[in-house]
Order: structure tokens, then sequence, then C-alpha cells
């Protein structure tokens, strides 16, 4: 199991829900990341990244697009990929 900091747990907890049941969405599901000091505008900023990629998630699976090699075996291994020095 990864070790998380209460950021990346809040973050990621409000992502999913945010993902699977946006319409259950309520107050109080952000108030984890308040608690951490995001205001109204950074809370929006996370809305628009979690739809962001929701769509683009969305558009790859129904064009049927694939992984190349190099980024299923990160995915697969947990080694980021590295940039071409």
């Amino acid at each position: 199991m990864v070790d998380l900091t209460a950021r990346q747990r809040a973050l990621g907890e409000l992502a999913e829900k945010l993902s699977a049941t946006p319409t259950r969405m309520l107050e109080r599901d952000w108030q984890p990341l308040r608690d951490l000091g995001f205001d109204d505008r950074a809370c929006l900023e996370v809305a628009h990244i979690v739809g962001i990629f929701n769509h683009l998630t969305r558009l790859a699976d129904g064009l049927g697009l694939e992984l190349d090699a190099a980024t299923r075996a990160a995915a697969e291994s947990g080694v980021a990929l590295r940039r071409p020095d």
C-alpha cells in the first residue's frame, strides 16, 4: 500500500466520488480540501482537472485507443516514464 499525505488522500477521495457519482456530491464532500486550505477557486480548479481527465479517458475508451508499449509497461511496473534527455 502506498503512503499518501492528507492532501493526496483528500484529493483522491474527492476525485473518486466526483468521477463515479457526481450527482451525489454534497458541500461536505469538499470539506476535507477546505480544511487543507483550498478556497473556492482551488476547489473549482480541482473539479476542472477531474472533469478533463474523465473526458479524455472516455474519449480514448470510446475511440478504442490503446496505450503504447512503454506506457503500458510503466503502468504495470509502477516505474514512471522518463523524458528523453
